[in-house]
């Protein structure tokens, strides 16, 4: 096992916390010729979790005001935040970079969205940023000149309205085009998705507007991968995969925390695991007595589990000031990525020139 005490570098103060390994987590990251990101609302950070050049875990990160999804397609890294939609470019695909760093994400832009209380982020297949408008129960893209477009709504919300209907939360991708939404509860009613919260979360086909999976408790992270739609039933622990001709949901692995986050590297997905906050919105759920039947107490970090065998292969564990994420996001051919905030002076230095 691999034990470190970390501190950040990028906020005004330092911020400590700790992150374990287990032992071949490292080994796995150099395998698989990946890095791994992750965010974390409650900190307001971004990390990057890479490998320095003698092969031991290199962490980064960066102070973001609440970091929420993430994406990435071509190069491009796009993250949401408080208010904005930001777009990041590895400038390490045309020029060096500084070491021991291999991967340098630029911001190129920023969209204002507002505070639309926004989840997962997507690039679709035209390279738009598109993203799970939470606040007013709808998918929408970025715009030049307003705040967000509408691009679709479940078909029980009767207009948009800011009253967070039926807590609208995911979104996968199929061959670059929006697929699948998760919610909540399938309500029309301001903040009604929280009557819903233990076995009222669904699963919308956006092509057919047809509920496909339901009975679900306040499920996250829909992916589209190998064929087959994967995501969380966040309220009881489990990581799983919806059966689309049955209409169910199969679990494939527990893992102890509130699930959050979804990334995949070819046989292996990568969950993020939250500890449930003491309040309303996470008490009385399943995810209590799982917990509680398999003696063990909630944790915040990283699973890799392993599609093949439904095992938990690898794992980082995270305790301090961060105790939930959101996103997870794997970075195929980065082992050391970086990237620039707004807190330090190197946004000011680090130029890229485009060609002429």
């Amino acid at each position: 096992m691999s034990q470190r005490s970390m501190q950040s570098t990028a906020a005004a103060q330092d911020v400590q916390f700790e992150i374990t390994t287990s032992r071949q987590f490292e080994s796995w990251l150099a395998e698989q010729k990946t890095s791994l990101a992750f965010t974390t609302y409650q900190a307001g950070k971004v990390f990057f979790l890479g490998l320095k050049p003698d092969g031991r875990l290199a962490v980064f990160n960066r102070t973001l005001e609440r970091c929420m999804g993430l994406a990435l397609r071509d190069g491009v890294l796009c993250l949401a935040t408080l208010y904005q939609i930001l777009r990041f470019v590895d400038v390490a695909m045309e020029q060096p970079v500084p070491e021991p760093h291999d991967a340098l994400f630029l911001p190129q832009l920023s969209y204002i969205t507002g505070d639309l209380d926004v989840h997962d982020v997507a690039i679709d297949e035209t390279g738009v940023p598109i993203f799970v408008n939470t606040l007013f129960s709808c998918i929408a893209r970025v715009s030049d000149s307003h705040s967000f477009a509408p691009v679709w709504q479940p078909p029980f919300i009767d207009r948009l309205a800011a009253e967070d209907r039926c807590h609208l939360n995911g979104l996968a991708l199929r061959d670059g085009r929006l697929a699948y939404v998760t919610a909540v509860g399938p309500t029309n009613v301001a903040d009604g998705w929280r009557d819903h919260r233990r076995d009222g979360g669904i699963v919308i086909d956006t092509q057919t507007n047809e509920i496909v999976v339901s009975g679900l408790s306040m499920p996250h992270s829909p992916r589209w991968h190998r064929d087959r739609l994967w995501l969380h039933n966040s309220g009881t622990g489990h990581f799983g995969f919806a059966d689309l001709e049955r209409g169910t949901f199969e679990p494939v692995a527990f893992c102890p925390g509130y699930l959050r986050g979804l990334s995949f590297i070819g046989d292996f997905a990568v969950v993020g695991l939250s500890k449930p906050r003491e309040n309303r919105t996470f008490s009385g759920l399943a995810l209590d007595d799982n917990l509680e039947s398999n003696k063990v107490a909630p944790r915040c970090g990283l699973y890799v589990i392993d599609l093949r065998s439904g095992d938990v292969v690898h794992w980082a564990r995270i305790e301090g000031v961060v105790s939930e994420l959101y996103d997870v996001l794997a970075l195929p051919g980065r082992r050391n990525p970086s990237l620039i905030g707004f807190r330090t002076d190197e946004v000011r230095r680090v130029i890229s020139i485009g060609r002429a």
